[in-house]
């Protein structure tokens, strides 16, 4: 029987909610990629090109320090990787995440929250950051339905 981890990084509690209502019906550990460093409601102004979003977002070599680390990665088969879309693409404290373990013979499905991108972006991103590792097609989630796609993607 496969192991799952469902990890998520939720700025504002919307993919939070998403990634628990995943674990739950997959039976799966909840992980949240937290950074080390808190985003305030400031850090997370878009609009504003000096806050601390948007200045990670312009720079493709940042990487945010996350707060602890999976406990026994190596356990995992399928990792669900969870996130708001910025800028059209997954936030680089993701990237720190899955630039952080070896993905090679796992099973990936990313998710996404958003209030009007895509996810095609994001997932085309991440797979660049996790060779070897088996994608699953990722699906933007707003709203209810989060477990029953989660169940219906592993059984594909």
């Amino acid at each position: 029987m496969s192991k799952i981890l469902v990890a998520y990084f939720s700025a504002s509690g919307v993919t939070k909610l998403t990634a628990e209502e995943i674990a739950g019906a997959v039976n799966g550990n909840l992980y949240e990629i937290r950074p080390a460093q808190p985003y305030t409601k400031a850090d997370l102004d878009w609009t504003d090109k000096k806050s601390r979003s948007t200045i990670e977002m312009n720079d493709p070599d940042c990487r945010p320090e996350i707060a602890e680390p999976v406990t026994g990665m190596e356990q995992y088969d399928t990792v669900f990787v969870g996130f708001p879309v910025w800028w059209y693409v997954e936030p680089k404290i993701v990237d720190t995440f899955l630039e952080s373990y070896d993905f090679a013979g796992k099973t990936v499905i990313p998710f996404a929250t958003s209030g009007g991108s895509g996810i095609g972006g994001a997932e085309e991103s991440m797979k660049k950051r996790c060779k070897g590792a088996q994608w699953k097609k990722g699906r933007l989630l707003n709203g209810s339905g989060a477990g029953e796609w989660a169940k219906k993607v592993l059984s594909e």
